[in-house]
């Protein structure tokens, strides 16, 4: 059977000034962007250890997950020194929701977009049963 084996892309639309939004990924997140507008991720350029991974998953239709955010999505993005990007996130006043935590497959933190989007970061690593939230 057919199936699908990645994610091949993340795309959602700006609630003003597209260009802006995309600039501010870029200053605060790093994403090189592209002469389209947009930024090309690539396996290669992640360092962590556990493998490469993209995560899928389905919330409920009440669920408060993405709370603070009203979108009906939340986007992860993988980076490489969750608490050196909290610092500069900070610095830059950005609206950090949450975080950072420890979990079993990583470190996670949860800020917000100029468009009130909620991002999840995630500075991963081997899955570890022993590591607990804390």
């Amino acid at each position: 059977m057919a199936k699908v084996t990645g994610i091949g892309g993340v795309f959602f639309k700006s609630r003003g000034d597209r260009a802006a939004l995309a600039a501010w990924y870029q200053q605060h997140l790093g994403m090189s962007l592209e002469d389209f507008g947009g930024a090309v991720l690539r396996w290669p350029d992640d360092t962590a250890n556990d493998g490469g991974l993209t995560v899928w998953s389905l919330a409920e239709p009440d669920s408060q997950w993405f709370s603070p955010s009203d979108a009906p999505f939340m986007i992860n993005y993988r980076v490489d020194d969750l608490e050196a990007l909290l610092a500069n996130l900070r610095q830059a006043e950005v609206t950090i929701v949450s975080g950072p935590e420890t979990h079993e497959n990583g470190s996670f933190a949860w800020i917000l977009d100029p468009d009130g989007n909620k991002l999840e970061l995630w500075q991963p690593t081997a899955w570890d049963p022993e590591r607990r939230a804390g």
